[in-house]
């Protein structure tokens, strides 16, 4: 049997975790003050350096592109989309032409993201709305992104940090908010509380990229079942209790 060869990510991750310092216990899965700024400050810090320059995940060329495809990746991962959306763009590139669209149309390009009916009729509706009363173009305020179907913060909150680098929120998706619960940033489950709790402790100049460094670090490392807590640079600020692996 070939020995087990460590992966580049994985030396990079322990070399950035060495330098961090542990986050102290209360008990086994608690950690002391896991709000306390420095702690804060330690796993932003962290995440800066571990994905530098991080972007959102979701192919697009402009503002409406990037609605669609978010809207689409609900209970969808970004790689499906991302297969998807070139050839519905291609077929509808406008807000004009996607309003102009026929559902079963719609349904036929967006299929393999499920729930294609409801997603078909969002985007349909989203597509009318962004030409009926923003001129064809996709609004820049939350209350207004708000009034598209299929728009709630989320997808306004990606819109708006990713393509018009407007911070007014943090992006929560799934990734976010497991995170969150295991590094033990909020208690919240519904996500909108969850944001409020990341919007009083996260800097705002950073809502933007930490919910991006949330997702890739969610996606690649801090998986949902088995976490990869050997190749984590947050292991030593992390003491949840679904660890596999442990330093401190």
């Amino acid at each position: 049997m070939k020995p087990v060869q460590q992966s580049p990510v994985g030396k990079k991750t322990r070399a950035i975790a060495a330098t961090e310092p542990a986050s102290a216990k209360k008990k086994t899965g608690k950690t002391a003050n896991p709000l306390a700024p420095a702690r804060v400050a330690a796993i932003l810090d962290v995440l800066a350096k571990t994905y530098p320059g991080v972007v959102c995940a979701l192919n697009h060329r402009n503002a409406w592109e990037l609605t669609v495809a978010t809207i689409l990746s609900a209970q969808c991962t970004d790689v499906r989309v991302n297969l998807v959306t070139p050839a519905l763009f291609k077929a509808f590139p406008t807000p004009k032409a996607m309003a102009a669209a026929s559902l079963p149309e719609l349904e036929e390009l967006i299929r393999t993201t499920g729930f294609f009916r409801n997603k078909a009729k969002s985007i349909k509706g989203a597509a009318t709305a962004v030409v009926e009363e923003f001129g064809g173009k996709v609004p820049q305020t939350m209350e207004e992104l708000l009034r598209l179907p299929g728009v709630a913060r989320k997808t306004a909150n990606v819109v708006l940090g990713s393509w018009f680098n407007i911070a007014v929120g943090v992006v929560v998706d799934t990734h976010v908010m497991r995170l969150t619960h295991r590094l033990e940033l909020t208690k919240e489950t519904a996500p909108e509380k969850v944001e409020q709790d990341m919007m009083k402790i996260i800097p705002q100049d950073h809502w933007i990229a930490f919910s991006h460094e949330l997702i890739h670090h969610g996606r690649q490392i801090c998986v949902a079942r088995k976490p990869r807590c050997a190749d984590c640079t947050l292991e030593k600020l992390c003491n949840s209790s679904d660890k596999t692996w442990t330093s401190h």
